[in-house]
């Protein structure tokens, strides 16, 4: 698949010629169909599906996120974004406050950021120390284990921007009252730290790149390239199948006059 891989696997960097609106929404329709595909049979078969993205500001897991789910229930594929913790979950274990969010039987929970905040902005930005973020390293791979073992079928994306790309996308921001909302203090201080992002990046993926939760990346400079990608991508690593499902016809209505409702 172009532009999607496992970290460890070598690409060929190749530019992607764009997409006109209506090749990237034929290409989209048909996806959605197969998302709907996985949808039924996710809620059929009591499966449990999470799905992880991680990035750079400005590297595009929204729009991926909204692509994702613009044409399934919402009562399936369950959108989580997490605020900041509170004083109370600063004291909990780490990762303990995620737990709840989980997927049940019959789920698909897309985290858009994650436990993974540890080891990129808090790190970086420094609201943990050094000690702290180790430890996460060392000990999510063994939660992320578990995770597996009970079930839950586990995907990590890294959608990696360029920082020529990331500039122009929070330039944009700036310019863009519409926008200006998704740009934060925080984005700013993070946009300087390029680098520290970088080691702290490449300090996770030696630590959670594991056989049962590896991290796939995918280049995101081009959009709706990357929100096929990997669309395309999660549904070839789900071995879901068509649910059978008879004709469905609509009903004859009753009319008024014979329905046990009507007014005497």
């Amino acid at each position: 698949m172009n532009n999607v891989a496992h970290k460890n696997r070598s690409r060929e960097e190749t530019a992607v010629p764009s997409l006109t609106r209506k090749e990237y929404e034929q290409k989209l329709r048909k996806l959605h169909i197969e998302q709907v595909k996985l949808q039924e049979w996710v809620k059929h078969e009591g499966k449990k599906v999470c799905v992880v993205f991680e990035g750079r500001d400005g590297a595009g897991k929204g729009g991926v996120i909204k692509a994702m789910t613009e044409r399934v229930s919402p009562r399936v594929f369950r959108v989580v974004a997490m605020t900041a913790p509170t004083e109370r979950e600063k004291s909990q274990m780490y990762v303990q406050r995620y737990v709840p969010h989980f997927p049940s039987a019959g789920e698909i929970v897309i985290f858009d950021r994650s436990w993974y905040n540890r080891a990129g902005v808090e790190r970086v930005m420094g609201f943990c120390t050094e000690d702290q973020a180790k430890n996460f390293l060392k000990v999510v791979p063994g939660v992320e284990r578990a995770m597996v073992e009970t079930g839950i079928i586990l995907l990590k994306y890294w959608l990696e921007v360029s920082p020529e790309e990331q500039t122009s996308r929070l330039a944009a921001r700036i310019d863009d009252k519409r926008k200006i909302w998704k740009l934060s203090q925080m984005d700013l201080d993070s946009y300087a730290r390029w680098d520290d992002y970088t080691r702290c990046r490449d300090d996770m993926f030696e630590a959670t790149d594991t056989a049962w939760a590896p991290w796939f990346i995918a280049r995101s400079d081009n959009k709706r390239q990357a929100r096929l990608n990997i669309i395309s991508h999660l549904l070839s690593n789900i071995p879901y199948k068509k649910v059978p499902r008879g004709d469905v016809k609509l009903p004859k209505r009753t009319s008024l006059a014979a329905s046990r409702f009507a007014i005497p």
